[in-house]
């Protein structure tokens, strides 16, 4: 009989500070990156202030001239110059935003916010970095997506075609 209790007693004793332990240990925290910003404006970037006053005056000369340059829009493009927002599309993992700069009828830079948490702090940086690669190789929405990362491809591309739709309005 003695045996019998001690070892019930062991066993729940074992049990209990299993159970414990499981109960005190928290799942490790996952560091959240905010992906890098892209400056599209070039607004922080102004390293010889003479310099961008010489620019200003050959800006101003030729914009007096010719009227389809000051209106911004491109020759056969049809995309507008400027800085356009995409439409947040949104994923079961998160929402993607995609911004354009479109210079000379052309897209010059992409950007794009999204989420980096969970699975997505490994599968978006470098999804979003291949997207927005193709995006200036192709000059429109039609990129192929990236394996492994079909949410993200998907939303990347609607808030690319909302940004391309905003650039030819």
């Amino acid at each position: 009989m003695r045996r019998s209790t001690a070892a019930a007693v062991g066993t729940l004793t074992g049990a209990a500070l299993i159970v414990g332990v499981r109960l005190s240990v928290s799942a490790p925290v996952v560091p959240t990156v905010a992906p890098p910003v892209v400056d599209l404006a070039n607004s922080g970037q102004d390293p010889d202030p003479a310099a961008s006053s010489t620019k200003k005056p050959s800006t101003k000369k030729p914009s007096a001239k010719p009227t389809d340059a000051a209106s911004g829009e491109a020759g056969g493009s049809g995309l507008k110059n400027g800085i356009f927002k995409g439409s947040a599309a949104k994923n079961p993992y998160g929402t993607i935003q995609v911004s354009i700069k479109v210079a000379g009828g052309k897209i010059t830079a992409a950007d794009a916010t999204y989420p980096v948490t969970d699975d997505s702090a490994t599968i978006n940086p470098p999804a979003i970095a291949a997207l927005k690669q193709s995006t200036v190789k192709a000059q429109s929405a039609d990129v192929d997506a990236v394996s492994g990362a079909t949410f993200t491809s998907e939303s990347y591309v609607k808030s690319l075609q909302a940004a391309i739709d905003q650039a030819t309005a």
